[in-house]
């Protein structure tokens, strides 16, 4: 199994089914009541359908006639188009030093404004060399000058925080100013 793949629960079918009284919804939605397992698959195979426990947590278990093969076929198309439509938020990382020439700082400034249109989150990492180490206010400056830039997009999620020789903090776009994706043409014939 892939990495990406998550463990669907095992859905019982037919004589899998082994609870003495289910409740039975027939395949045109209609309620058939309760009655015994074999009752039920007998009722199915009647059909050329399968008993399928579509909550096995009720009491009794709620089963469907259906065809059990459209239902694993239905359920797979709709896990691959919630998982097209999922998004996947990353975390870009930008790093800066105490003395990052104000230039510099600007061009870091369009890369974070990007990072948030995107929808992404972006960390900022001031790095501290040497004796800089003594002064961290120097790098809460230089952060405090990015966030007057970015005034109004983003949402500070973990303040300034020192981690050994570097101080981080976290920023997310502000909701609403996350640019929609263009959708991909389709080629003309």
């Amino acid at each position: 199994m892939d990495r990406g793949q998550q463990r669907t629960p095992q859905v019982r079918v037919n004589y899998r089914i082994r609870v003495p009284e289910v409740r039975v919804i027939a395949s045109d939605g209609s309620q058939l009541g309760i009655m015994s397992s074999q009752e039920a698959i007998r009722r199915a195979q009647e059909e050329s359908m399968d008993l399928v426990e579509v909550n096995p947590k009720a009491d009794p278990p709620v089963c469907k006639i259906m065809d059990f093969g459209k239902f694993k076929y239905e359920e797979k198309k709709r896990a691959n188009e919630a998982r097209k439509k999922q998004n996947v938020v990353e975390i870009k990382e930008v790093k800066v030093r105490p003395k990052t020439d104000e230039h510099d700082l600007d061009t870091k400034v369009k890369h974070i404004k990007r990072f948030l249109e995107e929808g992404n989150k972006a960390k900022l990492t001031v790095r501290f060399r040497g004796r800089e180490i003594t002064h961290p206010e120097k790098g809460r400056e230089v952060l405090d000058e990015i966030i007057q830039a970015l005034e109004g997009l983003v949402v500070i999620e973990q303040h300034p925080s020192m981690e050994g020789k570097a101080m981080t903090m976290l920023l997310a776009p502000k909701p609403g100013i996350v640019k929609p994706k263009p959708a991909a043409e389709a080629p003309t014939p």
